[in-house]
């Protein structure tokens, strides 16, 4: 009976044992919301920030102390780049170079299947010995016919034989000197065979016409190549695109109504896009004596006067073409030439907007009489300074920006 009244420990109350389980439930659950919350509010800020285009301030003296007067967008084109083919079809067997590779002049890029113009080859050159071994065989029976008209015109001198025997050695000697000369004229035939043979072999090897750098791998072994456009798409054209880095210049386009501005051996400066800090001093090799009527602009070639590896085909540059310095003149001018777009007005002040480290300083600015497409502030901005852009409307002073390329 006692041991019926006792209470088994699944059946007593709890009393003073911690919070109950719906506590630490609904406290993970305020944790989970916010911590939404605060996600939530980070994306919709982040969301918030402007994305700009950033540009650097130039400087309105450049290389050689002139003024810039001019300012045009282009690109990095090599004048001496080849895609290296075969000179016959036939499949590759080895390809010896990767992207990227350094190329000497004459060096060995790539091998074709060999084995019958190999034998071809060996009969050509088969052919050469044997044809100038008819030319011995043929110079021997001359020098014996030679030997034996010697003798028959003594005997015949002497009236020991017969004229007629004399004449038919000295028949012999023409007929074997005949010879001779079709023999040596057969030699030639086969050694000409020979060489064709042997060019034809050589061009189972392809070698860099000139030394570069390979920008492009356009075939794999087993693939076949030939110098025609043959067999679709299983036939390949070229092996490889080798670039002379040492001829890289500068196209850019010109608008038509300022070309009049651009002379040969101008002064210019160029910064590439990849490395906006970077200053290249350059000259303008020709103005191309043609215009583009659908985008009313000319091509300009401009010459780079510094090689550097970091400069590659293709690469974006922009080029502002410099005056010459002025006699008597000690300084450049003041100020620097930034794009239009980046000067706004801001309660009735020019503004132009510098990026500081992930925000935007808005600076009041002065600006000079306008140099083409650039606008010269000549206070307030600092050469080399990153500015915004075509800056938003509601853009302040302080306010937090995320940069993208230009071009975006």
């Amino acid at each position: 009976m006692l041991k019926e009244l006792r209470i088994q420990g699944t059946e007593r109350d709890d009393h003073g044992g911690g919070p109950p389980k719906w506590v630490w439930t609904l406290v993970a659950v305020i944790v989970v919301l916010a911590l939404l919350a605060g996600g939530g509010w980070w994306w919709w800020r982040q969301s918030q920030v402007p994305e700009v285009e950033t540009a650097n301030a130039l400087s309105r003296g450049g290389a050689g102390g002139g003024n810039a007067v001019l300012q045009a967008t282009g690109y990095v084109t090599a004048r001496r780049s080849a895609t290296v083919s075969t000179q016959i079809t036939g499949t590759l067997t080895e390809v010896l170079f990767e992207e990227g590779d350094r190329i000497a002049k004459g060096q060995v890029l790539a091998r074709l299947e060999d084995a019958a113009l190999r034998a071809s080859l060996a009969m050509a050159q088969a052919n050469v010995k044997s044809a100038q071994a008819n030319v011995v065989a043929t110079q021997a029976q001359l020098a014996q016919a030679q030997a034996d008209l010697k003798r028959q015109d003594e005997l015949s001198a002497s009236g020991m034989t017969t004229k007629q025997a004399a004449e038919q050695a000295r028949t012999a000697v023409n007929a074997y000197t005949a010879q001779v000369e079709a023999r040596r004229r057969e030699a030639d035939a086969a050694m000409a065979q020979a060489a064709q043979a042997q060019v034809q072999f050589d061009y189972t090897v392809v070698k860099a016409p000139f030394a570069g750098v390979i920008t492009a791998k356009a075939a794999q072994v087993g693939e076949i190549v030939s110098p025609l456009s043959a067999g679709g798409g299983f036939t390949r054209t070229g092996v490889g695109t080798i670039v002379d880095m040492d001829s890289l210049e500068i196209d850019v386009d010109v608008n038509e109504a300022y070309i009049g501005q651009v002379k040969a051996d101008m002064p210019a400066e160029a910064v590439l896009d990849a490395y906006p800090d970077w200053r290249i001093g350059a000259h303008v090799i020709a103005v191309v004596p043609s215009a583009d009527r659908g985008k009313a602009t000319v091509k300009v070639r401009v010459a780079l006067e510094q090689k550097d590896a970091r400069v590659v085909p293709d690469m974006g540059v922009r080029v502002s073409f410099l005056a010459p310095k002025q006699t008597g003149q000690v300084a450049p001018p003041p100020g620097v030439l930034v794009p239009k777009s980046a000067v706004v007005t801001r309660d009735g002040a020019d503004v132009v907007f510098v990026v500081v480290g992930q925000n935007a300083a808005a600076r009041k600015v002065k600006q000079g009489t306008p140099l083409g497409a650039q606008a010269v502030v000549l206070d307030g901005v600092k050469p080399g300074e990153p500015i915004v852009v075509n800056p938003p409307e509601d853009l302040k002073d302080g306010g937090q920006i995320r940069l993208v390329a230009s071009g975006k």
